[in-house]
């Protein structure tokens, strides 16, 4: 699977060469480029986006201001002419601050950090193959300095915690750091639906479920606002529940 990602910067000619960067490395896709970060918000919101390449002096807001609002940002890597903005960036745990001009040679240094900080992620196993909650379909997550199998059915909800996720399973719970986003690019989209920025159902697990709300075993799971109309429509409901 191809790393998506997206280049942030206020400058083409900036852009073009990061572009230039990207398209030599056989694994990377680049989904958009984006003039600003307001542009950037609406690609982070429509798209699971893996790697940003961002600029910090842009107009409206600044890189660092816009890397401080995301709840669940994708991995990131600053791009910028001031060298002063490094210790910034990296207390917001940027993947590596690269300082303009940005030499091919340099760039793939980053890329390395990138990919090493990519072996701590979820890693999934036959999930798309066949029915997901079947036994023979599971991921592998990190759990402190552990690599857990946790077989998709026995799953129940997916929580977003800042940094982490907590998988809920019928056993126990697991802390894993990742992203809501990345955690719901990698599961099967059929057999897990995303109901609220915080969590992820799984829909064989579901018992029942209002306009507002979703229950699987022993928990009552909120709908976002956002995701309701999206959550009635996947579970093929076409009736009328309170409140909708």
């Amino acid at each position: 699977m191809k790393t998506k990602c997206i280049i942030v910067d206020d400058e083409p000619l900036a852009r073009d060469l990061i572009r230039g960067h990207v398209e030599k490395l056989e694994n990377f896709e680049i989904i958009a480029d984006c003039s600003n970060a307001m542009r950037a918000l609406n690609v982070l919101r429509e798209k699971n986006v893996d790697l940003m390449f961002m600029d910090i002096q842009m107009p409206q807001i600044t890189g660092i201001e816009f890397l401080k609002t995301l709840k669940n940002p994708p991995k990131v890597i600053v791009t910028t002419a001031y060298r002063e903005y490094a210790l910034e960036g990296f207390e917001l745990d940027v993947v590596d601050y690269l300082l303009k001009p940005i030499t091919f040679e340099r760039f793939l240094k980053s890329v390395n950090k990138y990919y090493q900080l990519k072996q701590d992620d979820v890693q999934v196993v036959n999930a798309g193959a066949g029915d997901p909650t079947k036994d023979d379909a599971f991921i592998y997550v990190k759990e402190n300095k552990k690599v857990v199998k946790v077989h998709l059915g026995e799953i129940l909800f997916i929580e977003g915690l800042s940094e982490y996720v907590q998988i809920h399973t019928e056993k126990r719970k697991i802390i894993t750091k990742t992203s809501m986003i990345h955690m719901e690019a990698k599961l099967p989209n059929d057999h897990f639906l995303r109901i609220h920025k915080s969590y992820i159902v799984s829909v064989p697990k579901i018992e029942a479920f209002t306009a507002n709300t979703v229950e699987v075993p022993e928990k009552e799971l909120p709908i976002g606002r956002s995701y309701k109309n999206a959550v009635l429509k996947a579970l093929n409901f076409t009736g009328n529940v309170s409140g909708v």
